[in-house]
C-alpha cells in the first residue's frame, strides 16, 4: 500500500499521529476531531507501510461496537481478514489471553464467564448462606464493592481493613473462593487475572512485550487503574504505546475512570510525544467557541482549543421558562416547527437527570410526536418507578398479585423465594389472592420461624399503607406510600450515582402526582386509580421503533460519542446542572463542567439551552437560578429568546468566573474557617477584592464568603 493511500484525506496533526515513530505517543483528540479515523489509519500505516504483522498489533477500545467498527474499517482499507487480530475491548482481549493461558493463570480449561446478572445471583447466595440481612447488605452494593476493588487491582486480602466494610471484605473473600471452586470468572476478574498472570510470569510477559511492540488505546481518558497498569505492563521499558483520548470528555469518574491517567502517561512513559488534534469536523464556530469558553474554567486539564473551518452558524438560543412544564412546551413547539425542515431523528433532547424525562415525554405524547429514550427506559418503564407504583396499586387493590410479588422483594424484606412460593401454592389451592393467602397463613399459624416474621411485617406494612393513604390528596398518597415502602431509605444506603438517579426517579413520581389532572370525573374513578391507569397506558410499547423517524431523548452521559444537527439542553439550573451532589465532592464541579462541554459539542449546528425559574423537585417547589455554566459562555454567542435578560447587566459580572482568577485554585479544596469549621470550596465568583467563595461547611451548611475579608486555612 502506498503511503498517500493512507494519508490522503488526513489533516496535518492527523498525519503526524499516523506516521509517528516508535516512541510512546499521546494524541489529545478533541471532540469531533476524527480520533477513530486516526486509530484505524495508524494501524493501516503500521501494517501497510512499516510492514508490521497484523498479529503484532494490540488495539483496545471500550465498547464492542467501537471494536467491531475498527475491525471493519481496517479490513476495508487493507483487504485483510481481521478475525485473528488482537483488536477488541479490554475485557474481550483479556478473555482471549486467559483462554490461551488458562494453565498459567491457574484456571480450569473450561472456565465460565459470569455476566453481571449471574454475578449478582452468586453474591445473593453467599449473603443468604451467611444469614445476613439483604436490607443491610444489598447484593447490588456488595457487587459494586467487589468490582470496584478489582478495578483498583485489589484482591480481598489486599483491601485495607475498615470497620465499616469488614463484612463486605469477608463477602469478597467468600465470593473469590466460590468462583475459584466453580471455575467462574467475572468481568473484573478477566482483567485482574490477566494482569496478575503476566506480572508473575516473566517468560510469558517477555513474549507478549516482544510481540506487541505496537499497543493502541482508544478513549484513554476513561481507563481505570487496572487498565492503565495493564497497558504499562505490556508496554515494558521500550514499548510504543499509542493512546488517544480527551481529558475534557472524561465523565465516568463514578465508574472508576481516571482522567488523570492522561497526564500520568506523559510522566511515566519515557519520551512521550504529545500530538494535539484540535480541528473539529462536527460543529459550527459558535458551538465550539461556547464549548471552549466553558471548559477553559477547569484548571486541571491538558490545554487545547477546538477550531473549525466550518461556518459561524446561528447563535445559541437561550430560553427562560416559568417551570418545567413551560420548558417542555417550548421544546415541543420548537420540535414541531423544525420538523418541517429537519427530520426528527436529527433532534436530541439532553438532560442531566433521568427524572427530567417524564415531563418531556408527556408533552411529546400529547402532541403524538414519536420519540425514543436512548440508552435507557422510558420513565414509567423504569424498575424503581414500577417498584414504587406497586405499593400504590396495593393501596387501591390489595388483591393485585403482580404488585404483591413485586413489592415483596423490593426493598428486600427477608421474604425469600421459598416463602413466596409457599404463599402462591396456598393461594392457588384456596382460590384467593396472594395478600389474602398470606393473611390466612398467618391467621392459622401455617407458617413459622423467620418466614412468619417476614410475612407478618409485609402484610402489616401493606395494611398501614392502605389505611394511611385513605382520604388524602393524590400528592399526599404518593408521599405516604413511598415513605412507608422504605424504598428511599434502601436506595440511600447504597450511596452510588446509580442509586441517587433511582431516588430522583422515585421522587419524580410525587411531582407527577402533584401536576396530574384525572381525565375522568372524580365520581367515576378516584384520582389514584386514574393515575395508575395513566401510568400503565404510558408504559410498554408506546416508544417509537428503531427505524421510525423520532426525537431522541437521553441523559448527557448517554450522549457521549453521538452528534445531532439540533440539540436541546434542558434544565440548566444550579443544583440540577451542575448537580447539587457535585458541589460537595472534591473534583465534582470540574466533572460537571466536562459533562457540559460534552453536551454542547453534541450539536452540529443548532443549540437550544433552557432553564426554569421554578421546578418541582422531590415534591417541593424549588426556586433556582440559571446554571453557573451559562455565565461562562460569551454573551455574543447567545440569543436570549425570552425577556429574562439573564446574561445582561450586573448579573453576568457577578456570576462570571475569570479563568485568570488566582483564587480559582481553591475550587474543590478542603478548608478550615475559625468560626464555621471545616468545609469544601464549591464555587468561586468575581475578581480582585470582590472575589467570593461558596463553601459547603460540614456543620453550618453552604455560605458565601468574600475572600479579601476572610481567612481560610487549607487542610
Amino acid at each position: 500500500m502506498e503511503p498517500e493511500d493512507i494519508l490522503g484525506q488526513l489533516n496535518e496533526p492527523q498525519r503526524e499521529a499516523v506516521t509517528s515513530g516508535a516512541n510512546p505517543v499521546m494524541v489529545l483528540a478533541g471532540a469531533g476531531s476524527g480520533k477513530t479515523r486516526v486509530l484505524v489509519h495508524r494501524i493501516a500505516w503500521l501494517i501497510g507501510v512499516d510492514n508490521i504483522s497484523p498479529f503484532n498489533v494490540f488495539a483496545v477500545t471500550f465498547t464492542n461496537k467501537a471494536a467491531n467498527e475498527m475491525r471493519e474499517r481496517i479490513s476495508e482499507m487493507l483487504g485483510l481478514e481481521t478475525r485473528g487480530m488482537w483488536v477488541g475491548t479490554f475485557h474481550g482481549l483479556a478473555h482471549k489471553f486467559l483462554r490461551l493461558h488458562c494453565k498459567e493463570a491457574g484456571l480450569e480449561q473450561g472456565f465460565q464467564v459470569l455476566d453481571s446478572g449471574d454475578q449478582h445471583r452468586q453474591i445473593k447466595k453467599i449473603i443468604k448462606e451467611r444469614r445476613l440481612d439483604e436490607s443491610y447488605y444489598p447484593p447490588k452494593e456488595v457487587q459494586w464493592f467487589i468490582n470496584s476493588q478489582k478495578d483498583l487491582g485489589l484482591r480481598a486480602k489486599q483491601v485495607k481493613e475498615d470497620a465499616g466494610k469488614k463484612q463486605h471484605i469477608q463477602l469478597y473473600r467468600d465470593y473469590e473462593k466460590r468462583c475459584a471452586r466453580s471455575g467462574l470468572v467475572d468481568f473484573g476478574e478477566l482483567l485482574l487475572c490477566c494482569y496478575e498472570t503476566l506480572s508473575k510470569n516473566n517468560d510469558l510477559l517477555a513474549h507478549y512485550q516482544q510481540r506487541f511492540k505496537n499497543i493502541l488505546v482508544d478513549e484513554f481518558q476513561d481507563t481505570n487503574e487496572i487498565q492503565y497498569q495493564m497497558i504499562k505492563l505490556l508496554s515494558g521499558e521500550d514499548g510504543a504505546a499509542f493512546v488517544v483520548g480527551d481529558d475534557d470528555q472524561s465523565i465516568y469518574r463514578w465508574r472508576g475512570a481516571n482522567s488523570a491517567n492522561m497526564s500520568r502517561f506523559q510522566k511515566e512513559f519515557v519520551d512521550t510525544r504529545v500530538i494535539k488534534m484540535e480541528q473539529n469536523y462536527r460543529s459550527t464556530k459558535t458551538i465550539l467557541a461556547a464549548a471552549n469558553a466553558v471548559i477553559a474554567n477547569n484548571d486541571e486539564r491538558l490545554e487545547k482549543t477546538l477550531w473549525t473551518s466550518a461556518e459561524e452558524g446561528p447563535q445559541i438560543k437561550l430560553v427562560a421558562n416559568h417551570d418545567e412544564y413551560g420548558e417542555a412546551h417550548n421544546i415541543i413547539d420548537t420540535i414541531q416547527a423544525k420538523s418541517k425542515s429537519i427530520g426528527l431523528n436529527n433532534m436530541a433532547v439532553l438532560y442531566r437527570s433521568n427524572a427530567q424525562s417524564r415531563v418531556i415525554e408527556e408533552a411529546l405524547l400529547r402532541q403524538a410526536i414519536p420519540y425514543r429514550v436512548y440508552g435507557g427506559f422510558r420513565f414509567f418503564d423504569r424498575a424503581e418507578v414500577k417498584d414504587a407504583l406497586a405499593y400504590l396499586r396495593l393501596a387501591v387493590n390489595q388483591n393485585d398479585d403482580l404488585a404483591f410479588e413485586r413489592a415483596s422483594s423490593m426493598p428486600p424484606k427477608g421474604l425469600g423465594a421459598k416463602t413466596l412460593s409457599d404463599i402462591q401454592s396456598f393461594a392457588q389451592t384456596e382460590g384467593v389472592s396472594l395478600f389474602v393467602g398470606a393473611s390466612q397463613l398467618l391467621e392459622h399459624s401455617l407458617i413459622s420461624g423467620r418466614a412468619k416474621n417476614a410475612v407478618r411485617d409485609f402484610v402489616a406494612q401493606l395494611q398501614k399503607i392502605k389505611n394511611e393513604t385513605e382520604n388524602k390528596s393524590l400528592k399526599e398518597q404518593f408521599e405516604t406510600a413511598i415513605h412507608l415502602s422504605g424504598l428511599i431509605n434502601f436506595l440511600q444506603q447504597k450511596k452510588s450515582e446509580q442509586s441517587a438517579t433511582k431516588i430522583d426517579n422515585v421522587m419524580e413520581l410525587i411531582n407527577a402526582a402533584h401536576g396530574y389532572r384525572p381525565l375522568l370525573d372524580e365520581d367515576e374513578i378516584t384520582p389514584l386509580e386514574s393515575f395508575l391507569s395513566h401510568a400503565a397506558l404510558e408504559s410498554g410499547d408506546n416508544q417509537a421503533s428503531e427505524w421510525q423517524d423520532s426525537v431522541q431523548l437521553m441523559t448527557m452521559h448517554s450522549a457521549k460519542g453521538l452528534e445531532f444537527p439540533l440539540v436541546f439542553i434542558a434544565g440548566m439550573e444550579d443544583g440540577l446542572f451542575p448537580h447539587q451532589r457535585s458541589q460537595i465532592e472534591v473534583g465534582g464541579l470540574e466533572e460537571e463542567r466536562r459533562l457540559c462541554y460534552v453536551a454542547i459539542t453534541r450539536s452540529m449546528r443548532e443549540l437550544y439551552i433552557s432553564y426554569a425559574n421554578q421546578r418541582l423537585i422531590h415534591g417541593l417547589t424549588n426556586y433556582s437560578r440559571p446554571s453557573r455554566f451559562l455565565y461562562e459562555i460569551p454573551e455574543e454567542l447567545i440569543d436570549e429568546v425570552s425577556n429574562q435578560g439573564v446574561l445582561s447587566g450586573s448579573t453576568k459580572k457577578n456570576h462570571k468566573r475569570s479563568s485568570k482568577n488566582k483564587s480559582s485554585s481553591l475550587l474543590g479544596q478542603r478548608i478550615h474557617h475559625h468560626v464555621f469549621g471545616e468545609g469544601v470550596v464549591i464555587a468561586i465568583e468575581g475578581d480582585g477584592d470582590n472575589t467570593r467563595a461558596q463553601i459547603n461547611f460540614e456543620t453550618e451548611g453552604t455560605k458565601w464568603l468574600v475572600l479579601s475579608y476572610t481567612k481560610l486555612n487549607l487542610m
